[in-house]
């Protein structure tokens, strides 16, 4: 059987994610021969203590996994390749929700075991309800020789340690800002930039980054970010950076609260 094709497809801080001109190309899924391819806030933690660990709550997804030839963690989703880390994988569009999936992570079981993957990819052609996954990563769960498999899945937290980290976009400026949150427990449900006295929500693109299009101005920045479980991280003093990274000081709890 022939291997997959490629799938083309991140005081208390917060993280905002944004990006100037076009993101990372997608994930491209194939045949099964192939690759089938904020409501209440609560206070956050204030040191980084591991995640991950069991679901926080029932939610549980069918589909099917295929896998990836080349996933190395980059993509569309804009971050880094992980060489150490190959259990990553490119989530549907549908479940995307235009890079609301990045960086978070989910359990996947299939056949043969399970694997906790984090979500790095986008993959265009997938249905609702399908990842496709690291070659690495599909082994944990079926045979590489059969291409695509049926799973079911969960979002889980993600095992992080120490605190979040705002990744400022290269090109970054004082009428120009664009900044992804990194090192995240859990999924991002918004990102605030403080201007004058007001919280102003900073717009997300589908590349994973917060852009303000008319910028944020020379810093020290102050920020608002929020989880998909309602968790609110607060920070200011933050400098205004260019294709560089500034760590908060806190993480999310594992499970809101």
């Amino acid at each position: 059987m022939a291997r997959p094709l490629p799938c083309w497809c991140s005081l208390l801080l917060l993280v905002a994610c944004g990006g100037g001109g076009g993101g990372p190309s997608d994930s491209a899924a194939g045949d099964s021969e192939a690759s089938a391819e904020a409501g209440d806030t609560t206070p956050a933690e204030e040191t980084g203590v591991p995640g991950g660990g069991d679901p926080c709550d029932d939610d549980r997804r069918t589909g099917e996994a295929t896998y990836y030839d080349f996933a190395d963690g980059s993509g569309n989703c804009g971050f880094p390749a992980t060489p150490d880390d190959l259990m990553v994988g490119a989530m549907n569009d549908v479940d995307y929700a235009g890079s609301a999936a990045c960086g978070t992570c989910v359990r996947i079981d299939g056949p043969d075991g399970s694997v906790d993957v984090r979500i790095v990819d986008r993959c265009p052609e997938c249905p609702a309800g399908d990842i496709d996954l690291s070659p690495e990563a599909f082994a944990r769960i079926a045979p590489l020789a059969d291409g695509r498999v049926a799973i079911s899945w969960q979002t889980i937290p993600c095992p992080v340690s120490g605190p979040v980290v705002y990744h400022f976009k290269d090109g970054s400026n004082p009428w120009w800002t664009a900044v992804q949150l990194r090192n995240h427990r859990h999924g991002i449900a918004r990102l605030e930039v403080q201007q004058g006295d007001a919280w102003v929500e900073v717009p997300r693109v589908d590349y994973n980054y917060f852009v303000q299009d008319t910028g944020m101005g020379e810093g020290p920045l102050a920020f608002r970010v929020t989880d998909v479980l309602g968790s609110v991280l607060e920070d200011s003093g933050i400098p205004l950076l260019d294709d560089a990274d500034a760590p908060g000081a806190g993480q999310f709890p594992a499970c809101g609260g």
